[in-house]
């Protein structure tokens, strides 16, 4: 699956991960991806943002489980929840839902579905071998107990490691962009 054109191709490339509440699986999969994207050496190229469909969490950190898994593993956990502005469309290059769900609703806050395009994807359809399998959805671990943490982190590498892969090709040193 090919990325997206740039919309603005002066500037960075713009991700954002979008979840239903911002705590949990979309700051889980910006962390990774921005700590992916440093190591690949394009961060610079790139800029990932995330955010959640619904506004009940805004202002508040990472759930604290989500917190504390990315931070087993190293990654960064500072975030602040934020609500999707459907005046992002105009700016994100890519626009990566984390179910289906997230997916519809997105499409239903697009000014014009139709221009979106195929820059609105489920995230872990970048996962390599099969793009998630036959559901290729990150569920989401909230009501759920603490094991489904590392489940989701888990998910979340490996698409962020096909992702990286797509985005270096295309932007790192001597890529044609």
């Amino acid at each position: 699956m090919s990325l997206p054109e740039p919309l603005h191709p002066t500037g960075p490339y713009r991700v954002s991960v979008v979840c239903l509440g911002n705590i949990c699986r979309s700051p889980m999969a910006e962390k990774v991806l921005t700590a992916d994207l440093e190591r690949a050496g394009v961060a610079d190229a790139v800029v990932v943002d995330s955010s959640g469909t619904g506004g009940w969490h805004i202002g508040s950190g990472m759930d604290p489980r989500a917190a504390a898994t990315l931070r087993v593993h190293g990654y960064s956990t500072r975030h602040t929840a934020r609500r999707f502005d459907p005046a992002w469309f105009a700016d994100r290059d890519l626009i990566l839902a984390m179910d289906l769900d997230n997916l519809e609703e997105l499409v239903q806050l697009a000014p014009d579905p139709a221009a979106v395009g195929d820059r609105l994807r489920l995230f872990r359809t970048f996962a390599p071998e099969g793009g998630g399998g036959p559901n290729p959805e990150v569920p989401d671990p909230y009501y759920g107990g603490d094991d489904g943490f590392p489940t989701v982190l888990s998910m979340v590498e490996a698409a962020s490691k096909g992702l990286t892969a797509e985005l270096a090709a295309r932007f790192g040193p001597g890529a044609a962009r």
